[in-house]
């Protein structure tokens, strides 16, 4: 993977869908690249699940649970 490269020590990423599927892997190869990464997903016990994994990874996690379609949630969130 092309993050296998990358030293994002001292840097946040955002990953939207980071409950499952690409967007959990791409929050977990962030992670191992050495970045923080917050995390945003509808689903907050699979978040959970995730953030799990990163702090395992020993990066840091932040759970931010949001529906991106909605405007009022979108939002809220900033």
């Amino acid at each position: 993977m092309i993050l296998d490269k990358l030293k994002l020590n001292g840097n946040v990423a955002l990953v939207t869908g980071a409950s499952r599927g690409l967007g959990q892997g791409m929050a977990m190869a962030h992670a191992e690249a050495g970045a923080d990464v917050a995390l945003v997903a509808r689903n907050e016990s699979a978040l959970e699940e995730t953030a799990a994994m990163i702090t395992k990874a020993g990066s840091r996690a932040l759970v931010l649970k949001a529906d991106l379609s909605s405007s009022e949630e979108r939002t809220n969130l900033s």
